[in-house]
């Protein structure tokens, strides 16, 4: 039996699957939580997708995550003593959670993976969303685990 998606999940996917990118998808998808507007979320997260400018660094799904962590729990400047390391402890949990499915937050890794070696291409252009790019690329379930695990975090750990 699939488990139901949360709300936040379900935004994720809908934006992954209309041309956000992974970072953009889980980021905007807070946008209700965090308060950000949704065209600056947009534009702040754009450069996280494709791990990272498409270097295939941090995961985007992982990114937009921590980026959506850090407006509600995070830390400012300077830091009171300890929040900053708080904030690490909280960071490498969802890290954590995150690698528990795929084995790593870094995208080449989870492609490679999911598609193999070969297919973990570096070019700065993007691959043409087709049905068969999202039939074989493991970014929209990352996505969606991404929302979900930070809708759990929320619920277990109120935003003060």
């Amino acid at each position: 039996m699939e488990e139901k998606m949360t709300s936040h999940e379900a935004r994720a996917a809908e934006l992954f699957l209309s041309g956000a990118v992974c970072a953009q998808a889980v980021f905007c998808a807070f946008c209700d939580v965090h308060g950000l507007d949704y065209e600056t979320a947009s534009r702040l997260s754009s450069s996280m997708g494709g791990g990272v400018g498409r270097l295939r660094e941090v995961c985007g799904a992982f990114s937009g995550m921590a980026m959506a962590a850090g407006l509600l729990y995070g830390f400012p400047i300077p830091p009171a003593q300890g929040e900053k390391s708080e904030h690490y402890k909280r960071i490498q949990f969802l890290a954590s959670r995150f690698s528990e499915r795929w084995g790593s937050i870094v995208c080449r890794d989870i492609l490679a993976a999911k598609i193999g070696e070969n297919a973990v291409n570096t070019d700065h252009v993007p691959e043409e969303r087709t049905k068969e790019y999202y039939s074989k690329r493991p970014c929209l379930e990352a996505v969606r685990l991404a929302a979900r695990i930070l809708d759990e975090y929320i619920e277990n750990n109120p935003i003060k």
